[in-house]
């Protein structure tokens, strides 16, 4: 498999796991007040999406990390700050939806590989749809 799709790949697999980690730290902020519900929904898709990810990246004999990136850590500020400030309540949702957007601009990219075997284009597909379902949901909610 070529390089480039292994690379994009374990990129959606960060992004899942950076997501995950964000809304890890606000569901901590929200105290049970809130928007609970939807960082709980949230972690849940995005821990599943790493999940998934990680079971076709292992099979090429590649790893990534559970780790994340450097933006865990820009996001775990971000959410403390805003919950220092205002609390965490619907005006942070256009934030969120901004967010996942570019979590389904990447998957765009990497759906556009010419290389993808059918069954990582068809989870792909499937994880895309769920975050464009996800965000359609959020916006239903917004103020």
């Amino acid at each position: 498999m070529p390089n480039d799709l292994v690379t994009a790949l374990k990129s959606l697999h960060t992004d899942a796991i950076d997501a995950g980690n964000g809304y890890q730290e606000a569901l901590k902020d929200a105290e049970g007040h809130g928007l609970t519900s939807l960082f709980q929904d949230m972690i849940a898709l995005h821990r599943k999406h790493a999940d998934e990810l990680l079971s076709v990246i292992r099979p090429l004999g590649e790893n990534a990390s559970d780790d994340g990136s450097f933006m865990s850590n820009v996001h775990r500020t971000i959410i403390s700050i805003r919950s220092l400030l205002g609390g965490l309540n619907e005006s942070i949702l256009p934030g969120l939806i901004d967010g996942e957007k570019r979590n389904v601009s990447h998957y765009d990219d990497a759906l556009n590989e010419q290389t993808l075997p059918e069954s990582s284009n068809t989870l792909l597909l499937r994880q895309r749809d769920e975050l464009r379902s996800a965000i359609g949901r959020m916006q239903a909610d917004e103020p």
